[in-house]
């Protein structure tokens, strides 16, 4: 499905019919630092009431921006964890995938949720994760979700304020006064819609944060780790893994790595052969007798470029070009 299509059908929705919902995330009981991130986290969905000029917001502010999405008129692609943003849309199907989130969207919003009656009760265990706002197309009843990442800033809260109090001015009185009451931010960006076992993803990083994708590629950045460590063609494994949990950008080009897997049958004449290519483009391989070595975050930066086929040429102006991203192509004969 297209977003103009899916901007048709929240249309033809009801604005007396919008629903606002907060998502939130508690760690399980349990779980402890070794457990995988599928297995490690709850997320919740609670309901909360708005009255009219809540719901009237929401859903303009949501037709607003899926209008100025529209016109910019970008390509709708399948998810890839290295392409970039600013140029794609992305579709992230759910279909014979395991991950924690999947319960939020396949099962608690396709019934009736709890209501919210205190957001402070609320996040006294549980951490306010991302809102959701469904509308629901009487012709087609169709249901359409959109969400985004609530952060924690945006949470207002008396019992969390720290060396600081919320205040706001009455424009009726033109005084400042104490705000007491609980609050919570809701802006007009959309981070990702969800209908009919598919993700559409606006906000690339948000969204992969919102469904816990960042903290699988983590997992799978400390298994590729290992790897490569146990070729025995890595000194300084202790640094890589250092930076990992430093450095959440290595996530997705270790994944990349991993795919091409040149990697694992290293030997002194492809180091010198790798060698030359960074040298074209005023990079040094960290090599150390016939071994990669990881010092620093440089060296690794070196590295990941090395193997992630960083390094490319274009076949019609034939001018070099420096990106992860790339799906490899067939020639035909």
């Amino acid at each position: 499905m297209r977003i103009i299509d899916l901007l048709e059908s929240i249309k033809s929705s009801q604005e007396q019919d919008v629903k606002l919902f907060f998502v939130t995330r508690a760690i399980k009981a349990g779980a402890t630092k070794r457990t995988l991130a599928k297995d490690k986290y709850l997320f919740n969905v609670y309901q909360i009431d708005c009255n009219e000029e809540v719901r009237l917001y929401l859903y303009e502010a949501t037709i607003n921006q899926l209008d100025k999405i529209i016109k910019k008129n970008y390509e709708m692609v399948d998810y890839d964890i290295l392409s970039d943003e600013t140029e794609h849309l992305f579709t992230y199907s759910i279909q014979n995938k395991v991950f924690s989130f999947n319960d939020v969207v396949t099962n608690q919003l396709q019934k009736s949720v709890p209501k919210v009656t205190s957001i402070a009760s609320l996040t006294e265990k549980e951490e306010m994760w991302a809102y959701c706002v469904e509308f629901y197309n009487p012709e087609s009843e169709d249901r359409i979700f959109t969400f985004r990442k609530i952060l924690p800033s945006k949470v207002g809260v008396d019992e969390k304020a720290k060396n600081s109090f919320r205040a706001f001015f009455n424009t009726e009185s033109q005084q400042l006064r104490l705000l007491k009451e609980e609050t919570v931010n809701l802006d007009e960006q959309i981070d990702c819609i969800y209908h009919q076992d598919t993700f559409y993803v606006i906000k690339k990083a948000y969204f992969e944060q919102i469904v816990g994708l960042q903290e699988e590629f983590r997992e799978k950045a400390h298994e590729i780790a290992d790897k490569m460590i146990e070729s025995g063609h890595f000194v300084g494994g202790d640094t890589l893994k250092e930076l990992i949990d430093k450095k959440p950008s290595t996530h997705k080009k270790l994944i990349k790595v991993e795919k091409i897997g040149g990697y694992k049958n290293l030997t002194p004449k492809i180091l010198k052969s790798m060698n030359k290519v960074c040298k074209k483009y005023g990079e040094e391989l960290p090599v150390s007798n016939d071994k990669l070595s990881i010092e620093n975050e440089g060296d690794l930066d070196t590295i990941l470029r090395a193997f992630g086929d960083y390094y490319k040429i274009g076949e019609i102006t034939g001018k070099p070009y420096g990106t992860f991203a790339g799906k490899e192509l067939q020639a035909v004969n």
